[in-house]
């Protein structure tokens, strides 16, 4: 794959984004006002208080976590976890009236899972529904999301497509019976609208476009630990060898039948390491023997900023993908940075996509990507 410095790759980019802009636009593309999200971890409240959060630039937070009982199916809300609440919607609202507060549900490795259990019979999806609900209006949000990470089976995605339309009724039911605005509805998914990881399914296409008022595309976590054999970008927007890759998977979802105004790219802000085998072969692709620097392989933007500084390493540009690496001896961590982020964002752009999404607020320095893909897009301001 091409590796370039910044000079070389920022015109390739645009050549690149004016290439899309000139194709028509996918189905779905519409002028609904963007979306500009952010997911905001409860593991972070210390280092970044409610009060911390640059909500100029920003139109959605979506605090992470609450996790449902796998006995009862409700929200268990701790008087600690009631105050906390208030106080991240209470911020974010006095701050910036515009921005709406959502929290999500569950997260990635949650043990055990409770959402296949919940989703199955109309009880368990019926108890879960009004509880969410409840804690929504109950602590100020505008809305919910759903991160069930993954449905395993066909049975559990058609029951995940159930779940969406009861909920989007419950929700319409409760609005007109308070006059109050309905409460916003969304969902992280995997990357593409097709899992083969083991048991090949597709999400419910229909049930989402009908029921969700968009889905947060997760894309990234392409390669990481589970390979060391070689470096990969884990955000690839393209990927000219594999699928993996952001462009395939928000294809997917339009063949599949989501329009382009009910999808949100996800943007990672963290890197993957890896040690190379040999120092002198250092782009992407290039082979490995572990993990490098980092927990488990993994270093925040601003952690990646750190190294970068800290050990004068050497910053390149991957045309092919669209990302940035640095390295230093053995060491190599693949990131996005503000031009790469720049790049993704205007592709989304013209992709004709509702917004995009940052995971996770925390992980940037000084608000610097987050400035910057807020300043790139340019289309429904």
């Amino acid at each position: 794959m091409a590796s370039l410095n910044f000079v070389d790759f920022l015109p390739i980019v645009f050549a690149l984004l004016i290439s899309a802009g000139s194709a028509t636009p996918m189905a779905g593309a519409s002028s609904m006002p963007v979306v500009k999200a952010g997911y905001y971890p409860s593991w972070v409240l210390d280092s970044l208080p409610p009060s911390a959060i640059n909500t100029s630039l920003l139109t959605h937070v979506f605090y992470a976590f609450l996790v449902p009982n796998n006995v009862t199916f409700e929200l268990d809300i701790s008087d600690s976890t009631a105050t906390i609440l208030l106080n991240i919607t209470t911020t974010l609202h006095h701050k910036n009236p515009s921005v709406k507060a959502l929290y999500s549900i569950g997260g990635g490795g949650i043990d055990p899972d409770p959402f296949a259990t919940i989703a199955s019979n109309v009880s368990s999806r019926g108890t879960f529904i009004h509880a969410t609900i409840e804690v929504a209006r109950k602590y100020g949000f505008d809305g919910i999301d759903l991160d069930w990470e993954y449905p395993q089976n066909p049975q559990e995605m058609n029951d995940f497509g159930q779940l969406l339309k009861e909920w989007r009724h419950a929700i319409r039911k409760e609005a007109k019976i308070t006059n109050r605005l309905p409460l916003l509805l969304t969902a992280a998914v995997y990357y593409s609208a097709d899992l083969t990881d083991g048991s090949s399914r597709s999400y419910p296409a229909a049930a989402i476009k009908d029921n969700l008022d968009w889905i947060n595309v997760m894309c990234y976590d392409y390669h990481g630990s589970w390979d060391t054999s070689a470096t990969g970008a884990h955000a690839a927007l393209f990927d000219p060898q594999t699928n993996l890759s952001s462009v395939y998977g928000l294809k997917s979802w339009i063949q599949a039948g989501v329009p382009g105004n009910k999808l949100v790219m996800g943007l990672a802000f963290y890197g993957k390491t890896w040690n190379l085998k040999d120092p002198n072969s250092h782009g992407v692709g290039a082979p490995a023997i572990g993990v490098g620097p980092g927990d488990m392989g993994v270093l925040t933007f601003s952690q990646v900023m750190h190294f970068n500084n800290r050990t004068k390493a050497t910053v390149a540009y991957d045309v092919d993908t669209v990302s940035a690496y640095s390295y230093t001896g053995a060491s190599w961590v693949g990131y996005d940075d503000a031009l790469s982020t720049t790049g993704k964002i205007l592709f989304a752009q013209a992709l004709g996509l509702r917004g995009y999404f940052i995971w996770a607020l925390s992980f940037d320095k000084e608000w610097t990507i987050t400035a910057q893909a807020s300043r790139s897009w340019i289309l429904d301001k």
